[in-house]
């Protein structure tokens, strides 16, 4: 299997050499040459497996370049023991047709880490392939999950250095805590004075920087990602969707060829970007139904065709989802032009220079064809919150809370009751402050950990133990500087 640039259909290469260097050199992202075909056998197959054999038995389709000892070391090394639930993820039933795949058991509890515990062994085993020897210096733009994640995923990891940039005044205060505490003697962390689309725009121009690359060259090294434009960071989240469907199998909660929904709250598009590509492959989807927040671009992108990036930006109570330029959306609209590089080029370019770009009438039918969109505010979003732990006693975070009415609103405007599910994203205590205000509880001059206990005394869930190791802790890194910083930043951190 090898892999082509979204905007230079001729740029090959092997799944090592994608994972390894991130994003092409052009700046475009690499996609799968092919998709591998699931037939409904094979998913009988699949729901008889465990999560680490499905897991090694999806990725193996897609890692050609690896053995097959290469990827049980990878994906058991990732998954084996690092989780609270055996089983990895978990599906609780929400009503009588969804279901909530809970993606926040891992380590850092959120969902990022079912790709971040795996993405360090894809790319050490990839670098051993194809740049052996040198150092990799990974280079992250978050917007509150990813940073901690990756952080955690790579600390200590022999061979690679990793920089995270996050938004200061964008991310929640439990998100900030797990970042600025963050040990390992290869990681550093730096807020910025912007929010995540400056973080974002600014590491995605550093990775095209030849001078950079040369000079990094110079010195035995080069850049690599743990952001969602890596194929190592996607390939990982195509496995829980198709693992979710052989569950809802073997639980007997649908017949095999059954088709489902899924409804997923993305900001930057890879997570359901990653369903997508699993109703490629074969999985009996019926509808994508893209959940945003305030922060709309997608929804209105999804419904009109046009990707306007030119709007106020909004902070919310959800802030992983607080993007307006949605990276992972340069690989679907490769898809939509049946791999035409020279549009997307275009569409890119128009994004650039003028801040949107509209889709032609063909490739918006063809989007709407797979995707349903809906967003919410704030106030419906702790409306939600609210609702859900009343109905069905389920405590559920703000993104979550978010793909949850954006669901309902769905299902009340189309009648459709295809069994669906809703991609459960963070464990609620990450955002202490905006679910106990959403349950009507008093907030008002509580510290972080004074929340997270008033929340489980109110709730009777129980608190995380890698959130509660954080209590007391200090932060060891406290650097800020502006956007337009960022590069120094980076150049005075390697010493280039």
């Amino acid at each position: 299997m090898n892999y082509n640039s979204t905007r230079d259909s001729h740029r090959t290469a092997s799944a090592a050499e994608a994972i390894a260097t991130g994003i092409s050199r052009e700046g475009g992202l690499f996609v799968p040459e092919r998709f591998p075909k699931l037939t409904q056998e094979r998913l009988l197959q699949l729901s008889k497996l465990s999560y680490i054999e499905r897991a090694k038995d999806i990725l193996g389709e897609y890692l050609t370049d690896f053995t097959e000892e290469e990827l049980y070391r990878c994906v058991s090394g990732a998954y084996a023991g690092k989780f609270d639930d055996e089983s990895v993820t978990n599906l609780a039933r929400l009503g009588d047709n969804a279901y909530l795949l809970e993606l926040w058991h891992g380590p850092t509890c959120a969902f990022k880490d079912m790709a971040l515990q795996l993405l360090p062994h894809l790319l050490t085993t990839s670098a051993k392939k194809v740049v052996d020897g040198k150092e990799i210096v990974i280079l992250v733009a978050t917007s509150g999950d990813t940073g901690k994640a990756a952080l955690e995923g790579f600390k200590d990891v022999p061979g690679t250095r990793m920089l995270v940039f996050y938004p200061e005044q964008g991310v929640s205060p439990m998100q900030k805590l797990q970042m600025t505490t963050q040990e390992g003697g290869n990681v550093a962390v730096c807020g910025i004075r912007g929010n995540f689309d400056d973080a974002q725009t600014a590491v995605k121009r550093i990775f095209t920087d030849q001078a950079l690359a040369e000079r990094l060259e110079r010195s035995g090294r080069m850049f690599s990602s743990a952001n969602s434009i890596n194929w190592g960071r996607l390939a990982p989240q195509i496995v829980y969707y198709i693992s979710a469907y052989c569950d809802l199998l073997a639980d007997e909660e649908i017949a095999l060829g059954d088709p489902i929904n899924i409804c997923v709250p993305t900001g930057n598009f890879g997570n359901i970007l990653a369903a997508y590509y699993a109703k490629r492959m074969g999985l009996p989807v019926a509808k994508l139904i893209c959940a945003s927040n305030e922060n709309n671009v997608l929804t209105e992108f999804i419904e009109t065709g046009v990707y306007n990036r030119n709007r106020p930006f909004h902070t919310t109570i959800s802030p992983s989802m607080d993007i307006l330029i949605s990276s992972n959306l340069e690989r679907l609209l490769y898809a939509l032009v049946d791999n035409d590089d020279a549009q997307v080029r275009a569409l890119m370019d128009s994004l650039n220079a003028e801040g949107s770009y509209t889709l032609p009438a063909p490739m918006l039918e063809r989007l709407r064809d797979e995707f349903a969109a809906g967003c919410c505010d704030d106030a419906a979003t702790r409306a939600a919150i609210r609702a859900t732990f009343a109905t069905y006693s389920y405590l559920c975070d703000p993104h979550t809370a978010v793909a949850v009415k954006v669901y309902q609103d769905y299902v009340a405007r189309t009648g459709d009751a295809t069994k669906t599910v809703i991609a459960s994203t963070a464990n609620p205590f990450k955002f202490s402050h905006s679910v106990l205000e959403a349950l009507g509880e008093p907030v008002e001059g509580l510290a972080e950990f004074e929340l997270v206990e008033r929340l489980a005394e109110r709730t009777g869930c129980e608190i995380p133990a890698g959130l509660a190791s954080l209590k007391g802790k200090a932060p060891r890194f406290s650097d800020v500087c502006d956007r337009e910083g960022i590069l120094d930043y980076v150049v005075e951190q390697l010493g280039l």
